[in-house]
C-alpha cells in the first residue's frame, strides 16, 4: 500500500490518499483542542494512544456486527481505513450527565439514567456544531430517514459494547461522541475514532476523570490518565 499526497489535516489526524481510491491512511497526531477550538495544546504520545486504542475497539464493534471503516493498523500512529464521506451529524450518547448536558440543564454531574440519552449536532465548525433534531437533519438533507434509524441503531449498539467492555476494565463509560461515513457504494459505517479524545471515562471507584476533560479543565495528569486507560484496555483486550 504506498502513502500518497496529504488530503485533509484536522484537530487531531491527517488523512493521507493511497494507491487504492477506496482507502485512505489516517494519522493521529499528538495535538489537542477544547473549547470549540479555543484552548490548543499538546498531549504527549496521545496520537498514539488514540490510534491503537481505537483500532482494537473498532475491532470489537466489527465482532458485534457493527460496521467499521477500519481496515489495518500500519504503525503507532497509522492505520489504514475505508474512503469515507462523512454524514454531518455527530452522535452523542450519555449514560450519566456531565459537560455540556449538566450545564445546559442546570443539574450536577453524576446522574445515572434510566436509559441512555441521544443527541445529534450538525458538523459544522463555522456554526460551532449546532445541537438539532432529526427533523432538522431531514430538512437540511444531512441524511435520510432510513441511514437516521439506522446511525440510532448503531450508535446504541456501540453504547453496549463499550459500557461492557469498559466496566471489565474498571472504568465507567459516562458519554462519547460518534461519526459515521459513507463508503463508495453508499454503506453506513462508524468512523473516526473511539478514545479519551471523544469519550469521558471516569474510574469506577473513585470517580476520577481518564479522558480529555483533564485537558478541557486544566486539571493536570492528561498525558498519565490517557496512559492509565490504555494499560487497563490492554489488560482486557482478549480480543
Amino acid at each position: 500500500m504506498q502513502k500518497l499526497e496529504q488530503i485533509y489535516e484536522g484537530k487531531a489526524k491527517k488523512v493521507f490518499k493511497t494507491d487504492d481510491p477506496n482507502l485512505v491512511i489516517v494519522d493521529y497526531k499528538d495535538d489537542a483542542t477544547a473549547l470549540d477550538g479555543l484552548k490548543k495544546g499538546t498531549i504527549v504520545g496521545k496520537g498514539v494512544i488514540n490510534n491503537q486504542m481505537t483500532n482494537r475497539l473498532m475491532a470489537k464493534m466489527e465482532k458485534a456486527g457493527i460496521p467499521t471503516h477500519f481496515v489495518q493498523e500500519l504503525s503507532e500512529r497509522e492505520t489504514l481505513v475505508k474512503k469515507v464521506s462523512i454524514v454531518p451529524l455527530e452522535v452523542i450518547i450519555r449514560n450519566i450527565s456531565a459537560g455540556h448536558f449538566a450545564s445546559r440543564y442546570g443539574v450536577e454531574e453524576g446522574i445515572v439514567f434510566e436509559q441512555p440519552t441521544i443527541e445529534f449536532s450538525y458538523k459544522n465548525d463555522d456554526l460551532h456544531d449546532p445541537l438539532l433534531n432529526e427533523y432538522h437533519a431531514l430538512a437540511l438533507k444531512l441524511a435520510t430517514r432510513e441511514e437516521i434509524n439506522l446511525i440510532k441503531k448503531y450508535s446504541f449498539a456501540v453504547n453496549d459494547v463499550l459500557k461492557a467492555f469498559w466496566a471489565e476494565c474498571g472504568v465507567t463509560l459516562v458519554d462519547f461522541k460518534l461519526e459515521f461515513g459513507k463508503t463508495s457504494d453508499g454503506t453506513i459505517v462508524l468512523a473516526d475514532e473511539i478514545s479519551p479524545d471523544t469519550c469521558r471515562l471516569w474510574d469506577s471507584k473513585t470517580h476520577e476523570k481518564l479522558d480529555k476533560d483533564r485537558f478541557r479543565r486544566d486539571m493536570g495528569g492528561v498525558e498519565d490518565a490517557y496512559s492509565e486507560v490504555m494499560k487497563r484496555l490492554l489488560a482486557h483486550d482478549a480480543d
